[in-house]
């Protein structure tokens, strides 16, 4: 995973709303592509570019896929736009080189 790969995944309004959607819980391929106006092949190839970028996990159940967040990888963008921003971290600064 790298950063690049991250960036380019939340750059797209999209994929940034299948995200939102994840945040309350795991979803089927079908159940996202029917929240959104494009057909279910880009849906298909949003769900591959977050999993590229291990945003996202997919368990296989039966004939469904399970989409769900990869919290870690949000919260290492998170710290690096905190360190970024100059912000402080539980206390200390943060000071990644």
């Amino acid at each position: 995973m790298s950063l690049q790969n991250t960036i380019r995944a939340l750059a797209d309004p999209i994929r940034r709303e299948i995200l939102n959607l994840l945040r309350d819980g795991r979803l089927s391929a079908g159940e996202i592509a029917g929240r959104f106006p494009v057909t279910s092949a880009s849906i298909s190839r949003h769900l591959s570019v977050l999993r590229e970028a291990d945003l996202i996990r997919d368990t296989r159940e039966g004939k469904y896929i399970y989409y769900e967040l990869n919290v870690s990888v949000l919260e290492e963008v998170t710290l690096w736009i905190a360190n970024l921003k100059g912000e402080e971290t539980d206390g200390e600064a943060v000071c990644e080189k």
